[in-house]
C-alpha cells in the first residue's frame, strides 16, 4: 500500500510538470510556475521541475528566483545535474550580474519616484531598463501603468503587448490591459461630449467656436427677419428667391450634421461589439483548451490506475489472466511516463503472451473443424492484444475466418493491415492473395488442402478396387 501510495506521489508531479513544461513552451510563464510549483509540492526532490522552474523565473528577468531554485536543485543532487551548468554560467559572467544588480537598484528607485509624483523621471528611467533588459517583465508591467497614470495611452498599449509577449496569462499584464480599454473608452465618450457641447464655423479667414443650440437659430431667424422686411419693399418675388434657399440649406446642414452623430454612433457600437466578440472567442478558445486538459488528465489517471491495478492482481495472483488483460486493455501507453511504460511492458509481456498462445491454438483447433466463429472470437481477442502475433499469421487467420463466414468486409481490413504493418513478407504476399479472393492461405489453407487431398486419394483408391 505505501508503494502504491509513493508511486502515486511521483506521477502526479511528473504530470504537472509535464504540464509545466507545455506551458512554458507557449510561453504562459505564470501557468508553467503555478503548474511546476505544484509538482514540487508531491515531490520536492524533482530535479527536473525545480531547474524548470528556475530557466522561467530567468526568463521573465528574475534572476534572483531562478539562481534560489538552481541552488536548492545543487543541493539536492551535487552530481550530474544542470543547475551546476547554469550557476557556473552566470557566476563565470561577474559583469553580467553587476549591470543585474544594477538594474534592480534602478528599478527601485523608479518605484521611489512613482510615488512622489515623479513619473516623468520614472518613466525615463524605466525606458532604459527595456532596452537595456528586454525580458524584464516587472519593468514593463510599471512603465505600463505610469504611461495609463499620464493618459499615454498608445504608449501604454504597446507596452502591455511586449509585456504579455513575455508572460501570455500574467493576472498583471492583463488586468492593466483591460483598465486600458475601460480608461480609453472613458475619455472618447468625454471628447464626443465636448464636441457636441460646441459648434465650430468659418468667417472668412477665422475659425470660430460658439456654444451649440442657438447660434444656427439665431443666424435663421435674422436671414428670416432680413427678407421679410425686404419682402415687404421688393415684393413676393424677392421674398420667394431668399428665404426658400436659406431655409433649404438650414435643413440640410442640420440633416448632415445628424448623419454625422449618427455615424459616430455606430462606429462605437461597432468597435464594442468587435471587442466583445474577440473577448468571447478569446473564452471559448480558453474554456476548449481546459476542457481539452482535463480529459487529459483523466485519462492519464484512469491509465495509471488501471496498470496499477493489474500489477497488484498480478503480484497476489487475485485475478485470472482474462480479467487482468481486460484491465490492461484499457492502458494508454502514451499516456504513462517512462516509468510508467516500462511497467506496462512489463505487464502486457507477462499477461498477453501466455493469454495469446492459449487463444491462438483454440483457434487453430475450430480452424481445422471449420468453427469459424469461434475462431473470429479467438483470434480477435488475440489481435487486441497482440496486433501482430505470430508475425501476423494471427491477423491473416482472422480474415481467412472472415472470408469464409461470408464476412468480406472485415477480411478485406484485416490483409490491408497486414499489408500496411508487414511489408515485404511472405504474410503480406498471402494478404494480397486475399484480397484477390482466394482463401486458401492460412491455417485453413492447411486443413482444406489436407481435406481435399484425402477425397482425391479415396476415390482414386475405390476406384482402383473397383475396376
Amino acid at each position: 500500500m505505501e508503494y502504491e501510495y509513493k508511486q502515486k506521489i511521483i506521477y502526479q508531479s511528473n504530470y504537472w510538470y509535464n504540464d509545466g513544461l507545455r506551458k512554458a513552451g507557449i510561453r504562459d510563464m505564470s501557468g508553467a510556475i503555478a503548474s511546476l510549483r505544484r509538482s514540487l509540492q508531491y515531490n520536492r526532490e524533482n530535479i527536473a521541475a525545480r531547474n524548470l522552474l528556475g530557466l522561467v523565473f530567468y526568463g521573465r528577468g528574475e534572476v534572483v528566483e531562478g539562481l534560489v531554485e538552481w541552488i536548492i536543485s545543487k543541493n539536492l543532487k551535487p552530481k550530474d545535474n544542470i543547475a551546476n551548468y547554469y550557476l557556473a554560467e552566470i557566476q563565470n559572467s561577474e559583469n553580467e550580474l553587476q549591470a543585474y544588480n544594477q538594474m534592480v537598484k534602478k528599478f527601485n528607485q523608479c518605484l521611489v519616484y512613482a510615488g512622489q509624483d515623479g513619473e516623468d523621471l520614472a518613466i525615463i528611467q524605466l525606458k532604459k531598463i527595456v532596452v537595456d533588459y528586454p525580458d524584464f517583465l516587472k519593468a514593463h508591467q510599471l512603465l505600463a501603468l505610469l504611461y495609463l497614470h499620464t493618459e499615454q495611452y498608445a504608449k501604454a498599449r504597446q507596452t502591455l503587448r511586449a509585456a504579455r509577449k513575455l508572460d501570455t496569462t500574467n493576472e498583471m499584464t492583463l488586468l492593466y490591459m483591460h483598465e486600458l480599454t475601460q480608461l480609453r473608452g472613458k475619455k472618447l465618450r468625454e471628447e464626443r461630449e465636448k464636441e457636441a457641447d460646441t459648434v465650430t464655423y468659418n468667417l472668412g479667414n477665422e475659425t470660430i467656436i460658439q456654444p451649440a443650440g442657438s447660434t444656427m437659430k439665431e443666424v435663421a431667424s435674422r436671414v428670416v427677419l432680413a427678407n421679410i422686411l425686404v419682402g415687404l419693399v421688393l415684393g413676393a418675388a424677392v421674398v420667394w428667391f431668399l428665404i426658400v434657399p436659406a431655409v433649404n440649406q438650414s435643413k440640410a446642414e442640420k440633416t448632415n450634421q445628424q448623419i454625422v452623430e449618427y455615424s459616430d454612433k455606430i462606429a462605437a457600437m461597432d468597435a464594442q461589439i468587435n471587442a466583445q466578440t474577440t473577448a468571447l472567442d478569446e473564452y471559448r478558445s480558453t474554456s476548449d483548451q481546459s476542457e481539452e486538459a482535463a480529459q487529459t488528465a483523466a485519462s492519464t489517471s484512469d491509465s495509471y490506475e488501471n496498470l496499477m491495478t493489474v500489477v497488484s492482481q498480478y503480484n497476489s495472483a487475485s485475478a485470472s489472466d482474462a480479467d487482468m488483460a481486460a484491465t490492461l486493455k484499457n492502458v494508454n501507453r502514451a499516456a504513462l511516463g517512462a516509468q510508467g511504460q516500462a511497467q506496462y511492458d512489463s505487464m502486457s509481456g507477462a499477461i498477453f503472451e501466455p493469454l495469446c498462445a492459449t487463444l491462438y491454438e483454440s483457434a487453430l483447433e475450430s480452424m481445422a473443424t471449420a468453427d469459424y466463429p469461434a475462431v473470429i472470437d479467438a483470434l480477435s481477442q488475440v489481435t487486441g492484444m497482440i496486433a501482430t502475433y505470430s508475425d501476423g499469421q494471427a491477423l491473416l487467420n482472422l480474415g481467412v475466418a472472415y472470408a469464409k463466414s461470408g464476412d468480406t468486409e472485415n477480411a478485406n481490413v484485416c490483409y490491408n493491415k497486414i499489408i500496411e504493418s508487414l511489408k515485404d513478407t511472405d504474410v503480406a504476399e498471402q494478404a494480397k492473395k486475399g484480397l484477390d479472393g482466394d482463401t486458401n492461405i492460412g491455417a485453413g489453407a492447411t486443413a482444406e488442402d489436407a481435406a481435399a487431398e484425402d477425397t482425391t486419394g479415396t476415390a482414386g483408391s475405390g476406384t482402383a478396387n473397383g475396376y
